[in-house]
């Protein structure tokens, strides 16, 4: 693995980034704070400010890190912050990550994230050397897992009460990518 940390990675809409103190109002407001953007998260929804501007913080003294990774989803025309996309676990041995999202409420449904998941797979494929990109989802939320197989992520299976999130306990279906899936 390339402990190379969290690039600048840009697409057609997007501008992925690492995060900046000046983000805190954007992802409270766009996101953390919103209990329906949250509602299938592991993370509670952000009761104030304060809570994002010390997860923020968190995330800010990571990024010395070679092997830490999470962008901010910024708009590429206005440079507005939308969302967030990250590796939530990495299992360096395997050459594997697992990948977290979630978007502002305002954005669903425009091939934001299915748009921002290729750009994180292709570079921890072939920036960080990876060979397995992973991610789940509730079985509730179809949506999310329609952004993973636009992606390129194969379903693998349902693990039954395997995770706990906002609702409780869920069925979570996971989808992987590995490197040579893609060609």
């Amino acid at each position: 693995m390339n402990k190379i940390g969290t690039g600048q990675i840009q697409t057609a809409r997007l501008l992925l980034r690492p995060y900046t103190e000046m983000d805190a109002d954007a992802i409270y407001y766009g996101w953390a704070s919103d209990p329906l953007v949250t509602r299938f998260l592991t993370w509670p929804t952000h009761k104030n400010a304060d809570v994002t501007k010390a997860v923020l913080s968190d995330w800010l003294s990571r990024y010395e890190n070679g092997d830490y990774f999470n962008w901010a989803i910024a708009r590429k025309d206005t440079g507005e912050v939308i969302g967030n996309i990250a590796v939530v676990n990495l299992e360096e041995a395997a050459q594997a990550a697992e990948v977290g999202y979630c978007l502002g409420r305002a954005y669903w449904g425009q091939g934001v994230m299915t748009e921002a998941l290729r750009a994180v797979i292709d570079y921890l494929f072939d920036e960080a050397g990876l060979n397995r990109v992973a991610a789940y989802h509730d079985v509730n939320n179809p949506a999310s897992g329609r952004v993973m197989e636009k992606a390129g992520m194969r379903r693998e299976g349902v693990f039954r009460q395997a995770k706990k999130n906002n609702r409780g306990l869920c069925d979570v279906a996971w989808y992987a990518i590995l490197k040579s899936d893609r060609g």
